[in-house]
């Protein structure tokens, strides 16, 4: 029905017809929906994602750990793929009670620890190897209030605005102007930081910029959404700049092609098994994965 014709019910139940196009992959209820386990590989450190932003976060940390010479951050990336629900899964459910990518379990030790929620993720793999996390405690906290930011901020972005925006069945006037509105203050923020910073947290480059690139470093070259005039992106030439500056790391490149499955075939590295495979991967390799 037109929105202005609406009128909340006085007790909420779910329509699954009302869904849009990620119908089949939300519901109010958590738990597995059906028995599966997750394969496991060879590494110590065992991946289960998706190349969306908040599964790019953790490729891009794990492949800039792995080119600073940690040889224990080698992993494997198994594909997750959310829109046939394999989130739901038992296997996955046991390391994310939330049914959200990506979800970490780290086997170097005697006993396997899960780590889910990307900010989580990139702590522990920061404390872990003692890198992209300054210890002097100013430093410290000024990184991890921009990467708590992300993580505050981004349901604005993602379940907010595109949503709204790019995939709702009914455009909502109100909806979009309030998102976009609050979309393009974030932006302001990083534009005005990064104006007076090389980096979110200083001259260094951390794991809040590695949790923030993939939204909104992608929002302000106008990669997503297709929203880039809409915003007008170029005005946040801060933001552009950086993530101009992140994007031409190799190992962020890198990073950005594990369990990506949309773009161009070779753009994507499906599952991930050894640092090789960005070598030996081939066209009739992505298909082959799919």
């Amino acid at each position: 029905m037109p929105a202005s014709d609406y009128t909340p019910p006085k007790v909420w139940t779910w329509n699954r017809e009302n869904g849009g196009r990620f119908a089949n992959i939300n519901r109010p209820i958590a738990g597995a929906t059906h028995e599966k386990e997750l394969p496991v590989g060879k590494h110590p450190l065992q991946l289960y994602s998706l190349g969306t932003p908040n599964g790019v976060k953790v490729t891009v940390m794990l492949e800039e750990l792995l080119a600073l010479g940690h040889r224990g951050a080698e992993y494997d990336a198994w594909l997750i793929r959310i829109s046939d629900g394999d989130q739901f899964s038992s296997g996955f459910v046991d390391i994310n009670p939330n049914s959200k990518i990506p979800a970490l379990l780290d086997r170097s030790g005697p006993t396997p620890i899960r780590v889910f929620e990307s900010g989580a993720i990139l702590v522990h793999l920061a404390e872990k190897f003692g890198a992209f996390l300054p210890t002097e405690p100013a430093a410290r906290a000024e990184t991890l209030s921009w990467l708590f930011w992300q993580m505050g901020s981004t349901p604005f972005l993602g379940g907010g605005f595109g949503h709204f925006y790019a995939y709702a069945p009914t455009k909502i006037e109100y909806a979009i102007d309030r998102y976009a509105m609050e979309v393009k203050r974030q932006l302001d923020v990083l534009n005005r930081r990064l104006g007076e910073s090389e980096y979110l947290a200083g001259a260094d480059y951390t794991i809040a910029d590695m949790a923030v690139w993939p939204w909104y470093g992608a929002l302000a070259k106008g990669l997503v959404y297709g929203a880039g005039e809409f915003l007008s992106v170029h005005e946040y030439t801060n933001v552009r700049r950086w993530a101009d500056q992140i994007g031409a790391r190799p190992a962020a490149q890198r990073g950005r092609m594990v369990n990506r499955v949309t773009g161009e075939p070779s753009s994507q590295l499906r599952e991930r098994h050894d640092a090789g495979d960005f070598d030996t991967k081939t066209q009739d390799k992505v298909e082959a994965a799919g």
